[in-house]
């Protein structure tokens, strides 16, 4: 049986990855990453997630990749 930690919201997959929600929202609708519908909310596999963020790590395409906080520092200095 799956343990409840073993299954993310978007939320919160968006807080440990550092992508925005809708990024994560297009991973799940092009079954890059493993999801399921629980009652109204959709939840992330933690396990697909990591392997996903390991993977886009590695072959180091940033274009879009997760933004640090020195991107998001820049880019309001910017604003």
């Amino acid at each position: 049986m799956a343990d409840v930690n073993d299954w993310l919201t978007t939320s919160e997959a968006a807080w440990l990855s550092g992508y925005h929600p809708e990024r994560i929202r297009e991973l799940v609708r092009e079954e890059i990453i493993k999801s399921r519908k629980f009652g109204p909310v959709w939840q992330v596999s933690r396990k697909s997630l990591m392997k996903y963020l390991k993977e886009s790590r590695m072959s180091g395409d940033r274009r879009r990749g997760p933004k640090s906080k020195q991107d998001l520092n820049q880019k309001n200095q910017l604003d």
